[in-house]
């Protein structure tokens, strides 16, 4: 369908030429009814906070955009299906797809899909993250105590939402902020 690889190969200098980290390229599928097109979906962050505004996810579209134009104007076409572009800041129960996230995000609670299975049965797990040596993940999974597995295993993984984790979040750009109108309620009461 797509060429993954590919298509971070152009993706990550427009996301680099921003100032941004690019976290995760994926292409999912139509919906069951078939109505749906194809999503692009990409998510990117400030290495300083974690974080795209929506002025920052508006950039990185048009640049990608402009960018998978005019590559297929020159006759490479990267998605043959028709699709839609969707950029994104990954937000704070953020995906795990880098060496580095594990690490970074070591001491929280994170939900991980494997591609095969862990002591003998378990795919599923869910836990605190410890952490990542070399290629190799450790997770104190709820049920089954502290496991490893290579990272290469993952086929999906990320943080789950938590009052630690809010708590070790930066907060989200306030800017404009006091801007906003209050509406007082008797106001609201007397139209």
């Amino acid at each position: 369908m797509a060429d993954i690889a590919r298509i971070v190969e152009i993706v990550e200098p427009e996301a680099k030429a921003l100032g941004f980290d690019l976290v995760r390229v994926i292409v999912f599928g139509k919906s069951e009814v078939g109505d749906e097109d194809y999503t692009l979906q990409i998510m990117a962050e400030r290495p300083d906070t974690g974080q795209l505004v929506i002025e920052d996810c508006a950039a990185l579209s048009h640049r990608v955009s402009d960018r998978i134009d005019a590559l297929e104007e020159a006759g490479e076409v990267l998605i043959e299906e028709a699709y839609r572009l969707e950029v994104s800041s990954p937000g704070i129960d953020r995906p795990l797809t880098r060496s580095g996230d594990f690490s970074k995000w070591a001491g929280h609670e994170a939900r991980v899909l494997l591609e095969k299975p862990v002591d003998g049965n378990r795919k599923s797990l869910q836990g605190e993250l410890i952490g990542i040596e070399g290629e190799v993940i450790t997770l104190d999974d709820k049920k089954s105590g502290r496991v490893t597995f290579p990272i290469h295993d993952i086929q999906t993984a990320k943080l789950v939402l938590t009052d630690r984790l809010i708590a070790a979040t930066r907060p989200l750009d306030i800017s404009g902020a006091d801007e906003i109108e209050e509406t007082h309620i008797e106001e609201a009461q007397e139209d």
